[in-house]
């Protein structure tokens, strides 16, 4: 599956906002979208809505790589929340009635994220959360991968099928996995199909937090989205570039590119009115006041 990678802006712009008004038309057509946004202080929440196993085609994906641009392009989100409706399935990744129907081939263009519009968005400098509430099989366990935390209830369950259906993770399971994992285990995932359950995940580290019954984990993503939007905004997006720009480096090599002068986020956080109020506010023992720039 094919993506193009975006243009990094450390800084971001204001996203144009939906003035649409008619009322009974907007709920009518939100009941529709396969992607449903809500803001929950500060957090973009992103619920995948495609009854009933939330599985994921060209249209949809384009649609949440859009929601993911809009937290990209909007200062006044600072992480985003992705999620799904219902409580059996998180996603259970590419649509394949889809596929077999001829509608979509294995080489269909998602869009500029790749597939599910985050898999490919490689230079995305605010933080994606997933909270998992069910089911995260092929691709649905390779959206979650691609989010920097993840949160799952404790009936959620994750799995890379690929294999069983001729083909294999190739939207970011296989590449992301062993750095996620012990390689036994991620080998053992990859090559059988085995599903692994929330528990079992956050003991390997894969798992954040595990929550409980079904609608928890939502809420405590966009707790642990709210914790992380108390930071300031250039060091979040700085540490998602040094994290990135760093991850197959040694320290001594980490070192000489974090030193470069070539990392933008870097740079720009360093120059900051907001390097310069953190400080400030803790030797004054107030809450500081970001201003991201």
């Amino acid at each position: 599956m094919t993506g193009v990678r975006d243009t990094h802006d450390c800084e971001g712009e204001h996203a144009p906002m939906d003035t649409h008004t008619d009322q009974p038309d907007q709920e009518r057509h939100a009941r529709e979208e396969p992607v449903r946004l809500d803001v929950r202080d500060g957090v973009l929440v992103i619920t995948l809505d495609r009854p009933k196993a939330n599985a994921i085609d060209v249209p949809t994906s384009r649609k949440l790589y859009a929601a993911f641009d809009r937290l990209r392009r909007d200062d006044a989100l600072r992480v985003a929340v992705i999620t799904a409706a219902g409580q059996r399935f998180f996603s259970a990744g590419w649509d394949l009635k889809a596929a077999a129907a001829g509608g979509e081939g294995i080489e269909a263009d998602h869009g500029p994220g790749g597939f599910a519009g985050l898999t490919e968005l490689f230079d995305l400098d605010k933080p994606v959360i997933a909270a998992v509430n069910g089911l995260a099989l092929g691709g649905g366990f390779e959206l979650a991968l691609a989010a920097d935390l993840i949160v799952a209830e404790e009936h959620a369950e994750f799995g890379l099928p690929e294999t069983g259906i001729g083909m294999i993770a190739d939207s970011g399971g296989v590449l992301r996995l062993p750095k996620r994992l012990p390689s036994a285990i991620a080998n053992e995932l990859l090559l059988t199909g085995r599903r692994m359950a929330a528990p079992e995940a956050a003991r390997w580290g894969l798992v954040n937090e595990v929550t409980g019954g079904p609608g928890t984990a939502v809420d405590a993503a966009v707790s642990l989205g709210g914790r992380v939007a108390r930071g300031a905004p250039l060091a979040i997006a700085a540490v998602k570039e040094v994290l990135r720009e760093t991850e197959t480096l040694d320290v001594p090599s980490g070192y000489g590119r974090l030193r470069s002068g070539e990392l933008p986020c870097y740079g720009t956080m360093l120059a900051s009115r907001d390097a310069r109020e953190g400080p400030r506010a803790f030797a004054e023992k107030r809450p500081p006041r970001w201003q991201g720039r």
